[in-house]
């Protein structure tokens, strides 16, 4: 019954979504995602008939956009660590509903957010929010253009794959930058390249030399 006033609620009110297919266990859905074109936006109860969903994400690899629903809260850490876009819980209010298919419509394949973790607690933080991820002391931590400081779980081996290149660069090992947070490049003493950001960052980031010339290119053909 959820299924179907869903699909009508999303029928209502987004004119541009086709409706390809629904299924209410973890078997009909992997058998479909094997076999057909993945649809660009899977809405995924948890609690199927046969198990979880995250038994399919095992099973498949899922490259769609996922938006998570249940009655549940409990689920909402494991969701995003499996990559969800959105976590919704029943009953779906309209309005939520439609800032999670905006956040599939702003997709293009890299991550739209970025998962941090207090305790219990998980809290996504917007791409468009994120001014810069540096590491510090083995930790890696994400800092806001409002300057609050995050610490978070993934690598920035990880998160520089997943990141729109065209917003986003490493510049060393240790920085990845937002476009939008450089202020200025200076050269220091040596020659190095340093990139100057906002908010202004705890440490003095240089351009590592093996990466500069990528930096400059990627400087002069951003939009």
């Amino acid at each position: 019954m959820a299924r179907e006033q869903l699909a009508n609620v999303l029928k209502t009110n987004f004119s541009d979504i086709e409706i390809v297919k629904m299924t209410d266990s973890v078997a009909g859905s992997v058998e479909y995602l094997g076999n057909f074109p993945q649809p660009d936006v899977i809405f995924m109860d948890i609690e199927l008939l046969d198990g979880n969903a995250f038994e399919i994400f095992r099973a498949v690899d899922i490259k769609s956009n996922v938006i998570m629903t249940t009655a549940y809260d409990s689920w909402a850490v494991k969701a995003f660590e499996e990559g969800s876009v959105d976590y919704l819980l029943k009953p779906i209010a309209l309005d939520r509903l439609r800032k999670a298919v905006g956040r599939c419509r702003g997709k293009s394949g890299f991550k739209s957010l970025i998962t941090i973790r207090y305790s219990n607690r998980v809290i996504p933080i917007s791409i468009d929010r994120t001014a810069y991820l540096f590491s510090d002391n083995k930790a890696n931590y994400l800092m806001t253009f409002g300057g609050e400081k995050h610490l978070v779980d993934s690598t920035l081996d990880q998160l520089e794959k997943e990141l729109d290149p065209n917003r986003f660069t490493r510049i060393s090992r240790g920085c990845i930058i937002n476009r939008q947070a450089l202020l200025s490049i200076d050269k220091d003493r040596m020659g190095h390249l340093v990139a100057r950001l906002q908010p202004e960052s705890p440490f003095e980031f240089t351009v590592a030399r093996p990466r500069t010339e990528a930096f400059m290119n990627w400087i002069k053909n951003c939009d």
